[in-house]
């Protein structure tokens, strides 16, 4: 499997794409497509000492930058990394594309070369996060669409829910709606709305999730606009590392030295349960509803993030997402509202 990457992106590249990418093809024998710089790639290869493993490097002579606006910018930088990378897809040279770049420009690329899914209004992105059960729970929108009306919430519970089933292995994935209360005439307009649509489609509606219920396994696809999902993950995200500093202060000083011993015998197990709160351990997320396999990746990605942002690209790559939910959109069965087609 062939998955191109923009090794241009992100605030550690190219360093931490190309030794992720590494780190991929000898875990997983994916085969990297790096585009950027040649000269800036070749030398982060020699440093990690790719060898003979199956490397391709594609030029790309531009990057967009983070300040840039993305419409403008894939204008003006046709030959950036981005662009060139979703090309790869389009023309068939990769499978899946990865990019820990400007958000913005990696969903516009991907819409502008790839398309949207006929039927899908907006594409999503689906963070997968973990919860105290063990089994992960998938939130979209989680940062592509500011402003939502009902049916595109309909539209992101079906599609998670997909993806779920798919990827994540889940039978039957309970789909909940993000609101302040659990009660039905909880939320705003478009909540209550989109309930009531939920209610009457084919989905396992497990009905309104309140955000502290997120992260206890309440429902498996938990559905909402993304300027509440991206708000949502940061929030999660600055709470897991505000609790880790606030424990490693705990630790300093003699006392703490004495309560560190006291724990050593607890070390592998809170290494276990930190792996699990790491983001970079699920290292992207899937942008849903276009016409190809697109991983968005935190932007702060270091290597392992990337090899994991590989894997999931390649999961979504072999399980063929976007054919599935094409093919759910288009069979009147699966159809959970008339005006989506």
């Amino acid at each position: 499997m062939r998955i191109a990457l923009d090794a241009m992106g992100g605030d550690h590249a190219p360093r931490a794409i190309v030794e992720g990418a590494i780190h991929a093809a000898r875990d997983f024998g994916v085969e990297p497509v790096l585009v950027g710089v040649p000269a800036r790639i070749e030398a982060e290869l020699r440093r990690v000492g790719a060898g003979a493993l199956p490397v391709e490097i594609v030029e790309a002579p531009e990057v967009i930058e983070m300040h840039e606006h993305p419409a403008m910018a894939l204008r003006r930088k046709r030959r950036s990394s981005i662009a060139v990378a979703v090309q790869q897809v389009r023309e068939g040279r990769a499978d899946a594309v990865v990019s820990a770049g400007h958000t913005g420009a990696a969903m516009g690329a991907s819409q502008l070369y790839l398309g949207r899914i006929k039927g899908i209004d907006r594409p999503a992105i689906a963070a997968v996060l973990p919860t105290v059960g063990g089994r992960p729970v998938v939130l979209l929108d989680a940062g592509a669409n500011v402003d939502c009306r009902p049916q595109h919430l309909v539209q992101f519970g079906q599609m998670g829910s997909i993806y779920a089933r798919e990827v994540l292995g889940i039978p039957s994935p309970r789909v909940g709606l993000l609101s302040n209360g659990e009660e039905d005439i909880k939320g705003n307009d478009v909540t209550i709305r989109a309930a009531a649509i939920f209610r009457d489609s084919d989905l396992n509606f497990a009905g309104n999730i309140e955000g502290k219920d997120l992260f206890f396994g309440l429902a498996d696809v938990v559905v909402c606009d993304g300027f509440v999902g991206n708000v949502v993950l940061k929030c999660g995200e600055g709470l897991v590392m505000a609790i880790r500093q606030i424990f490693t202060a705990e630790l300093r000083g003699w006392r703490g030295r004495l309560l560190a011993l006291y724990l050593l015998p607890l070390r592998g197990p809170a290494r276990r349960i930190w792996g699990r709160l790491d983001y970079r351990e699920h290292g992207g997320a899937p942008l849903l509803g276009i016409n190809g396999v697109c991983i968005i990746a935190h932007g702060r990605s270091n290597a392992r993030a990337i090899r994991n942002a590989i894997r999931a690209a390649m999961g979504a790559a072999k399980h063929q997402v976007p054919v599935l939910i094409s093919a759910a959109i288009r069979d009147e069965k699966a159809a959970v509202l008339p005006c989506l087609t």
